[in-house]
This record gives C-alpha cells, structure tokens and sequence, in this order.
C-alpha cells in the first residue's frame, strides 16, 4: 500500500514508504535512506510487500533486512532502542505530535472519533509525518487523503 502523497517516489522506491517504515519500526531496525539506495528495485518492493504482523513474520522479515543491509551496505544493522508504538498502535488518543503538527499546519487536528477510524498505517504515517523535520510538508496532504480535513 503506498498512499498517494507518497507517489512522486513510488514508482522507483527510491525512499522508504510507510508501509515499510511500519515495518522496520515494528522490527526494530533503523534504516537509512543510504541503506535503503543499495538495495535493488526488486529487494525494496519485497520490504514493502512481505508481511510483518505475526511473531513469525516478523522474525523473518527482521532476518531479511539484516542480510539485505549486511550483503548491499558493509554495515552492520542499527537497531531502534526505544519502540513508541502506543503513538500510532492507540486508537483511544492522539498522539500529541500530531496535535502538534496540525496546529502548527494551521490546520484541525483528527478528532478521537476520526483517529479511532484510521487504519494503523494511517495513525502510522501521521505520526511519522509529524515527527519528521523533513517530510512534514506531507502532513496535511496525508490528512487529507485520510479524509481528516
């Protein structure tokens, strides 16, 4: 699934979409965009792709980036040290990140009921978006593909 604000870059893949940004961030690696450039076309579209919810899946998808960053960047893995997935996994509060980023977007901030009805990846990519210095000018676009605005 790559949402529409991400379709300047979709095609290529040469940045991480959500759905593989979920992904890591549930596997506990960070990656960076460097990494990500080495892999093949075909490598990335298997990031974005495999499934990462049971146990299982996500050992497996873990022990796949692991061998992909170790064969294509000479770099051993960087594992996330905290995991914050209440953020974006609490249906019952928005994070206030993304009050945050909405209010300084000029913007309406998702009201409980709006942000219950958004898909994990959703609440995902808000949160993302908010946090990032650099990607938050996709912050009111992904609301409005949300139907938040």
């Amino acid at each position: 699934m790559i949402f529409n604000f991400e379709r300047d870059f979709s095609a290529s893949l040469r940045c991480i979409p959500m759905i593989a940004r979920q992904k890591l961030d549930l596997v506990g690696v960070k990656l960076s965009l460097r990494q990500w450039s080495r892999f093949t076309r075909e490598e990335r579209g298997q990031l974005a792709e495999l499934p990462c919810e049971t146990s299982a899946e996500q050992d497996m998808y873990r022990g796949f980036v692991v061998q992909l960053i170790e064969a294509r960047s000479n770099e051993p893995p960087v594992w996330l040290t905290t995991h914050s997935f209440e953020d974006w996994q609490e249906a019952a509060r928005i994070p206030e990140m993304v009050k945050g980023q909405a209010l300084a977007d000029g913007v309406a901030a998702p009201t409980a009921a709006q942000w219950k009805a958004l898909t994990p990846l959703q609440r995902f990519a808000l949160v993302k978006l908010a946090r990032s210095k650099h990607e938050n000018e996709n912050f009111v676009p992904a609301m409005q593909e949300f139907g938040l605005l």
